[in-house]
């Protein structure tokens, strides 16, 4: 039996979602909502949608009371996803969360909390670690040829677009903090993060009271001792999606931007011949990657979780919550001009 599905938000991301569940076998659109009336004008025209079989409106409400749904896809702003998410969970609906889940910890909590009490599965989009080269590098990693994991690095820059709703920290941060827990296969326990305003100074929000971010540097410090530094940037023209991993023999590369070797293993060390330091074992090994969608994975994941009802701990609540609560220690930390925040110190316990 098909998924009956409904798609709040048809943006730029919004639009990927319709492409994906539309053509996907096993789903049935029966639903999409957007208070931009140009933004339905313009998905009706780019899919040939007939307003007869998918109900197109601005409310949904109007959905809810229309048609007959299994799930929803939210893909609104994320000052939106909260009272969306509960209402959608405590309606019976499965839910497919754009990140990050809410913009407050304790929010993505409760709604975490509200989708097992339901017994409806909760899952956001956490895209790339969904992404073939992704799970190839944690792959590598776990085979220990990189020795004693020691720093990170990363660098997501680009020329826009600029958000005027959230900082780039909550913009950008979220892709390269959930790549490096995923491949660590831990958590940092204290977080810092400076950063500079340039076009936005006087659009305030409750996470950037002093306007919003358009540079942050952001470090990351594991229980482990591992320690890792992100770069981010929206009004940089140098457009980067660069991430490595550096052990005692060799640094791991996800370079997205680089479309033949997305993937390398660049290996070496140094060794002591007397008072000197001389590098040994060096070689690159380009990592094999297959040609994939992460996205389409992505809808592939959830629509099993839904038709089995059974979580997907890739991309649970219980991860969004991790990383928004990551998120909110570095806003914190910004605040307080690059104080480094322990994040047992929040008012917050996944536990409780």
């Amino acid at each position: 039996m098909k998924t009956r599905l409904a798609i709040l938000g048809v943006g730029r991301w919004g639009t990927h979602l319709v492409r994906n569940f539309l053509a996907h076998p096993q789903t049935d659109v029966v639903a999409i909502a957007d208070p931009i009336s140009d933004n339905l004008t313009t998905i009706q025209e780019k899919f040939s949608l007939d307003p007869q079989s998918i109900l197109l409106t601005s409310d949904w409400q109007s959905i809810k009371q229309q048609v007959t749904l299994d799930a929803i896809v939210v893909v609104t702003p994320a000052s939106t996803h909260y009272s969306l998410i509960k209402d959608a969970l405590e309606s019976g609906y499965h839910v497919l969360a754009e990140k990050p889940l809410t913009l407050d910890p304790h929010e993505c909590l409760e709604l975490t909390r509200i989708a097992t009490a339901q017994q409806r599965q909760l899952m956001i989009d956490h895209t790339y670690l969904f992404h073939v080269a992704v799970n190839q590098g944690k792959s590598t990693v776990e085979t220990g040829k990189l020795g004693k994991l020691r720093y990170g690095y990363a660098s997501r820059t680009h020329l826009g677009p600029v958000r005027q709703d959230v900082d780039a920290l909550w913009d950008l941060a979220i892709h390269d903090i959930s790549i490096f827990s995923h491949w660590l296969n831990e958590y940092p326990d204290k977080v810092q993060a400076q950063g500079k305003i340039w076009l936005q100074s006087d659009r305030c929000t409750p996470l950037s009271p002093d306007g919003l971010g358009d540079m942050v540097w952001v470090t990351l410090y594991y229980p482990s001792g591992f320690q890792a530094t992100i770069h981010l940037c929206w009004c940089n023209p140098d457009k980067q999606r660069r991430l490595c991993v550096v052990g005692s023999e060799g640094t791991l590369i996800f370079d997205e931007m680089s479309k033949d070797e997305p993937l390398v293993l660049q290996q070496g060390y140094v060794q002591s011949q007397g008072e000197k330091w001389i590098p040994q074992g060096q070689q690159k090994q380009v990592i094999s990657v297959a040609k994939a969608e992460p996205l389409k994975e992505v809808c592939d994941r959830f629509l099993d979780s839904v038709q089995m009802n059974r979580p997907c701990t890739v991309s649970s609540g219980v991860v969004a919550t991790k990383l928004v609560q990551i998120l909110t220690g570095l806003s914190h930390s910004m605040q307080e001009n690059g104080t480094i925040i322990s994040l047992e110190s929040l008012d917050f316990d996944l536990n409780n």
